[in-house]
């Protein structure tokens, strides 16, 4: 009897913890690891705080398990896409199980996937935790490339690709939701064919023109100063997430006082905005730049992404990665998505034009453009995955797969 009780009680907690992860995942998706407190999610299960610390004692242990119950889906639907035999199966399964998942998840049939990308705002020792479980996972990814006809991609390559592949994943969370759930496995398509076939026409070559880097440099005295401080604390935030990143360790990046940070910044938030401004700024300046060019569409195109993607790995790089948005108060965030799809927008409008004049492949122009835009954000942690690239060898390395074909050399 004993044992049957203690089975029930355990079962009833299981229960229990899994609601309060189920509640939780959406309010880390939208608020960050910053927004998630204990409070609030236990407001959604309509427990007391005290309750839910029966079950997580602080709000990174709650945060970590969101992320890697998250994680440990994923990995299981790696491993269901391994079993296929071909590196082109692999990948259309994975993303078939992916945006299946995502469809259940829109008519609440199933809990949603957390986003990782709030990962480095997670305390120790939960931040090591989840980013142990997640380089499993993605070196299970890195598996769809294992196959005899893809000998020449080297280790570092391979690695490359996967982080490009995953951010694609991860990415789509942020235009599914224009869609109707019944379309995802057409979107499935199309992301598989833009995956395999890349965006180039039969007749456009890899040959981006060179944008010097010299053009996305400031232009005087104030805007350098302004520069430098942007940079500094772009980079930190990138490093170390939102909540990493606090006045104290920004003003030490720059050595100034934190009287003179609020000197240039009324509030943290106002940093972050004009992080992310100055990063929209840098993209429209190479669209315009790249787009003025005496070129067909695709050497537009490739020119731009080729561009961005040294630049991240430059002395000015690289931009704010899209992850410092769940920080933001919810007007502010809203106003800084529709820059950023002013961005894509114009990048899908190129798509449409390279489509037009035959350099392009007939592809769908709007995830064309996001999948380019998952590239780029995903380009300013390249150095990272795969330590010790060359500035000048980002383009090839990271954006013509996505561009030519993930499995072309």
């Amino acid at each position: 009897m004993a044992a049957k009780n203690a089975v029930k009680a355990t079962d009833r907690f299981e229960r229990k913890r899994e609601a309060i992860l189920d509640a939780a995942t959406p309010i880390l998706n939208r608020l960050g690891v910053k927004g998630l407190t204990l409070g609030v999610a236990a407001a959604a299960v309509d427990l007391s705080t005290t309750s839910v610390t029966y079950y997580f004692r602080r709000k990174d242990d709650l945060a970590a398990a969101c992320m890697l119950r998250g994680v440990e889906a994923m990995q299981q639907m790696v491993e269901t896409a391994l079993a296929e035999q071909t590196p082109q199966a692999r990948l259309h399964r994975l993303l078939a199980l992916y945006l299946e998942r995502m469809r259940a998840t829109a008519i609440r049939e199933a809990p949603p996937l957390p986003l990782l990308n709030d990962l480095r705002a997670l305390a120790q020792p939960q931040r090591g935790e989840v980013g142990q479980a997640f380089g499993r996972m993605f070196r299970k990814v890195r598996q769809v490339f294992d196959a005899p006809e893809l000998s020449f991609l080297t280790r570092g390559r391979k690695t490359a690709r996967t982080h490009m592949l995953l951010e694609q994943l991860f990415w789509s969370s942020a235009w599914l939701s224009k869609f109707d759930p019944e379309d995802y496995p057409r979107l499935t398509e199309r992301m598989f064919d833009i995956l395999v076939g890349g965006l180039a026409a039969e007749r456009s070559d890899w040959a981006p023109q060179t944008i010097a880097m010299a053009e996305l440099a400031p232009r005087d005295r104030h805007e350098a100063n302004r520069e430098t401080f942007l940079l500094a604390a772009t980079r930190l935030i990138n490093a170390r997430g939102y909540k990493g990143a606090s006045v104290d360790k920004i003003s030490a990046e720059l050595n100034v006082t934190k009287g003179s940070f609020y000197h240039h910044n009324e509030a943290k938030d106002d940093l972050v905005v004009a992080c992310f401004e100055r990063s929209f700024e840098i993209m429209r300046r190479v669209q315009r730049l790249a787009f003025a060019l005496p070129a067909d569409n695709w050497t537009r195109l490739s020119s731009a992404a080729a561009t961005l993607a040294e630049f991240q790995l430059s002395d000015h790089g690289p931009l704010l990665r899209t992850t410092a948005l769940t920080a933001l108060p919810e007007p502010i965030r809203k106003r800084m998505v529709t820059h950023a799809n002013r961005v894509s927008d114009r990048f899908a409008s190129t798509v449409s034009d390279g489509i037009a004049d035959g350099s392009i492949r007939p592809v769908d122009s709007f995830i064309a453009a996001q999948m380019i835009n998952a590239t780029l954000n995903a380009g300013s942690e390249l150095g990272y995955w795969v330590p010790g690239i060359k500035q000048k060898a980002a383009p090839a390395v990271f954006v013509r797969p996505l561009l030519m074909g993930v499995f072309e050399r």
